[in-house]
């Protein structure tokens, strides 16, 4: 199972459990239709008369189970608290992860942070979003949970968020917090995060119905002598809404439970460490509280997290894991069962102290006709690549991805990691990478940052230039991801001077080279939902066919992008083609390189990027093919074709020589 049928495997989980949602509610209809008809029987009843020789000689009650309106006032009343409820807090939950860590009590890890534990586990969580493509999640800690616990939320890449517990952080070695965080990140990339979040919303729009049902409960009558019927309606309020939760729940707990074994699976294909993952399961079956979390709020989010966050159920039917011993088992088949007792006042021994560190030459990028670096080396590429290689790690990175994070992270110097770890520090490494090599320019562009920010992040900018210029071209854009982190703690008004420095040095030579077009996207398209929460985009196009004129703009850019002739670009640009299908290649042709170009090349990925997963996977697949055409990818064709897969929601992997043994 590929990337793309894992998304669109959590596509048919939203649509069933949209299904499931509205099967609940017309039985909801129902049960409140029936406590109306009990409870409110004088509306409606009809008396059955006997008469014999004209006179009426008895007559009884009759309740008539069929009433129009009732129905129509029960349904109108049923779907309004329902929809209320759920609109209001789908729209809490807009902000994406963090709102959700919020809710569990969570605070945000700094980037800068101190902490041993806490250092640990933002390099582990930095490391993994490197090796996958993703940009670096938002990193929180539960201080006031002491059991084992994670979790990922999220709407969108760009607004996930992983957190894990103080017990986790205290509890857990280092290979045994990288297995954990590698089954969150498993989430991410499944695709498994705005199906979570919706269905919190809707649980908690039944939920409605039994809060309702207590404000009526509570009702009272103004005399003795009136018969108000409103404290029984919030009884049965009460019990239709919870058995409603009840039911919600059983959904959140399939839900959950069928992702949990593949979501171990991936973090072990994905670490090659399968003991670290088991470790952390045992160390939870041997902790008194295990993965419990003490947040009022956790059964709202329990089919998040790693473990079960609010304890095992009755026949655990709504157990939203699978248990222990069976996860462990599917990594340690010879598991016995038994589980050591863990101890809280016994931290997690620390790591095994490395030596120093000596300094790293930068990263280097095996051109055509260069040295093939070894995977130990750290090299980004290798030189020569075919589409289905260079589409392989497409949401399942290996072990090889993440020892070339590890590494590339080593080989980064010192002063430009603290500078990515806070806001002023990472725009001025953003701005660094974007000052040009030419010295009367780049002063002129020292000067308008100084306008638009201040003497002291422009000093800083100067400072870190000669670093950033060591860097090798290729390692340049995996720094960016590095710093967003930080950027996210810039305020909204630093942010908007943020973006309208970059735009400023962007254009300051009167053009948008390549790099400057990936670096800017890739920053503000990261960034602004942070600072400017939107509605989580909606997939509008199902047929490749109406998006024919954007695949034409894009594989026309990447053929002049790759070669000088006019023959090659033109069979560069039919190759890439031919994964469109017939109906779409017979609205295809190349475009004239005036009418491809970046600004074009903008406008038709934000109408992709708006596709479903399928038709993503062959615009992907096509791209690949046109920058492969010759057999080799050159460094920016590489670099354009990442943020081609970023913008399409498809994290691509850095390119390394593993990919061509």
């Amino acid at each position: 199972m590929d990337f793309f049928e894992r998304q669109d495997r959590a596509r048919r989980n939203t649509r069933l459990l949209v299904v499931y949602f509205a099967g609940g509610v017309v039985m909801l209809i129902a049960s409140v239709y029936a406590a109306l008809l009990l409870i409110f029987a004088g509306l409606g009843p009809r008396r059955h008369f006997e008469y014999h020789d004209g006179d009426i000689i008895r007559s009884r009650a009759q309740l008539s189970f069929w009433n129009p309106q009732l129905l129509l006032g029960a349904a109108a009343g049923t779907l309004t608290v329902i929809g209320v409820g759920s609109a209001f807090k789908t729209w809490e939950l807009s902000r994406g992860g963090s709102t959700v860590a919020t809710m569990l009590g969570g605070r945000p890890v700094s980037p800068a942070t101190t902490d041993p534990d806490e250092r640990k586990l933002r390099n582990i969580v930095e490391e993994m979003a490197l090796a996958a493509g993703l940009p670096v999640p938002q990193v929180y800690v539960l201080p006031a949970e002491s059991g084992i616990n994670a979790f990922a939320a999220g709407h969108t890449h760009s607004d996930a968020v992983v957190a894990v517990t103080a017990g986790a952080l205290r509890l857990l070695t280092r290979d045994e917090l990288q297995g954990v965080i590698g089954h969150e990140f498993s989430h991410i990339l499944n695709g498994d995060m705005r199906l979570n979040l919706r269905l919190m919303g809707l649980i908690f729009g039944i939920l409605c119905l039994a809060v309702i049902g207590r404000i009526l409960l509570q009702a009272r009558s103004r005399s003795s002598r009136d018969r108000n019927p409103l404290p029984l309606l919030g009884l049965a309020l009460l019990l239709i809404g919870w058995v409603g939760v009840f039911f919600g729940r059983l959904i959140q707990a399939a839900v959950s439970r069928q992702r949990e074994f593949l979501a171990d699976a991936s973090a072990v294909q994905f670490t090659r460490n399968p003991a670290g993952l088991a470790g952390a399961l045992k160390k939870i079956g041997g902790l008194a509280h295990g993965s419990q979390l003490q947040a009022a709020q956790a059964s709202e989010a329990s089919h998040l997290f790693f473990g079960n966050g609010v304890g095992e159920s009755f026949l655990h039917w709504l157990d939203t894991h699978p248990p222990l011993a069976e996860r462990i088992r599917a990594l340690e088949p010879d598991f016995d069962g038994r589980f050591k007792p863990v101890n809280l006042e016994e931290p997690a021994p620390p790591a095994t102290p490395a030596a120093p560190a000596t300094p790293r030459p930068p990263i280097p990028f095996p051109f055509p006709g260069a040295p093939r670096a070894s995977a130990g080396q750290a090299g980004l590429a290798p030189p020569v690549i075919t589409a289905p290689l260079a589409l392989a790690g497409l949401g399942v990175p290996t072990p090889a991805h993440l020892k070339y994070a590890e590494e590339w992270r080593g080989s980064i110097p010192e002063s430009l990691r603290a500078a990515a770890r806070e806001g002023l520090g990472a725009s001025a490494l953003v701005y660094a990478l974007l000052l040009s090599d030419d010295e009367a320019l780049r002063r002129r562009q020292l000067d308008e940052l100084d306008g638009l920010t201040s003497t002291i992040v422009a000093q800083e900018t100067l400072r870190l230039w000669p670093e950033v210029q060591a860097v090798a071209p290729l390692a340049k854009l995996p720094l960016v991801d590095l710093a967003l982190p930080g950027l996210r703690n810039l305020s909204p008004v630093q942010f908007r001077q943020f973006r309208a420095a970059v735009q400023k040095l962007v254009e300051s030579d009167g053009q948008i080279d390549l790099f400057e077009y990936v670096l800017q996207k890739i920053v503000l398209r990261h960034l602004e939902p942070h600072f400017q929460p939107a509605r989580p985009p909606v997939i509008q196009y199902y047929s490749l066919k109406a998006l024919a004129g954007d695949c034409a703009v894009l594989l026309s850019a990447l053929a002049y992008l790759g070669h000088d002739q006019p023959d090659a670009i033109a069979a560069a640009f039919q190759r890439g083609a031919q994964p469109l299908g017939y109906a779409a290649r017979a609205e295809l042709s190349l475009l004239p390189e005036a009418d491809c170009e970046l600004a074009q090349v903008d406008t038709a990925l934000n109408r992709l990027s708006l596709a479903a997963p399928q038709i993503k996977k062959n615009v992907l697949n096509a791209c690949a093919r046109t920058v492969a055409a010759d057999g080799v990818i050159q460094g920016m064709e590489a670099e354009l074709l990442r943020a081609i897969a970023d913008t399409l929601d498809c994290p691509l992997p850095p390119f390394i020589p593993a990919l061509a043994a």
